[in-house]
């Protein structure tokens, strides 16, 4: 069968009105995604930051994920192993599962699971994976990367020269300086011995923190950091590891 003139004008006239529709639902759904779910907290960083120490402070769960570049941060006495990521889950009181991406001597990427329950930390060997008490001359315990009522909460209430720098893909962008103390206990000892300037992103609606980003230096060059917080007062399961040695 031929097809018209007429016939053809009218499939590209529909073709691009079916096309113009798809732009238009895809723009709307890109809106919609960075719309607030309900009130927002006033575009007043006081009013803010006294909102997310309150609702950090509450916070019974959360999965994190603090990356590094730069220069190398090690976990050990020795300098051995140096942390480039760790991933993980976190409960109240102080539960906690993580997976971290190390590099072993400078050379050797792996990855290590450490788990904690109260008082008590493990941690994979690098070498069988099984899981060993945490050994002596290692800084890393999980359940120290968040800890709602003496790290998120004292840090956000007392942030110095915070100032707002306005709305980022739905959420509050703070900034403000952390003093040494305050940046030491949410980086679980890794940064230590100077105040940092840092960058926030919390919810307008909870005024919880979606993530922050900030730069340190121990001496030997720049090391940039980010955390990135999620999940929210999910249930997560952690329990002690079965293959202990």
């Amino acid at each position: 069968m031929r097809t018209t003139a007429r016939g053809r004008r009218d499939r590209r006239r529909a073709l691009a009105t079916l096309l113009a529709s798809a732009v238009l639902l895809a723009a709307c759904a890109g809106e919609s995604s960075a719309e607030p779910s309900g009130p927002t907290l006033p575009p007043d960083v006081d009013a803010i930051l006294s909102a997310s120490a309150v609702a950090m402070g509450d916070v019974t769960s959360v999965r994190f994920d603090l990356a590094r570049s730069g220069q190398r941060v090690y976990i050990d006495q020795f300098d051995k192993i140096a942390l480039d990521r760790v991933v993980g889950e976190f409960a109240v009181p102080q539960s906690a599962q993580a997976v971290l991406d190390v590099e072993v001597n400078d050379s050797l990427k792996t990855q290590l699971a450490a788990i904690a329950l109260g008082d008590e930390v493990w941690l994979s060997n690098p070498i069988t994976g099984t899981y060993e008490t945490l050994p002596e001359g290692y800084d890393i315990d999980p359940s120290k990367f968040f800890d709602p009522e003496n790290g998120w909460r004292p840090l956000l209430a007392n942030l110095a020269d915070a100032e707002l720098v306005g709305v980022e893909d739905g959420d509050y962008h703070v900034r403000g300086t952390a003093t040494s103390d305050q940046i030491r206990t949410i980086t679980a000892g890794l940064v230590r011995n100077q105040d940092v300037g840092i960058e926030f992103r919390i919810d307008r609606v909870t005024g919880l923190v979606a993530s922050c980003a900030f730069t340190t230096d121990l001496g030997a060059g720049a090391i940039d950091w980010t955390l990135e917080l999620t999940r929210y007062g999910e249930d997560f399961t952690i329990e002690p590891p079965e293959d202990l040695t």
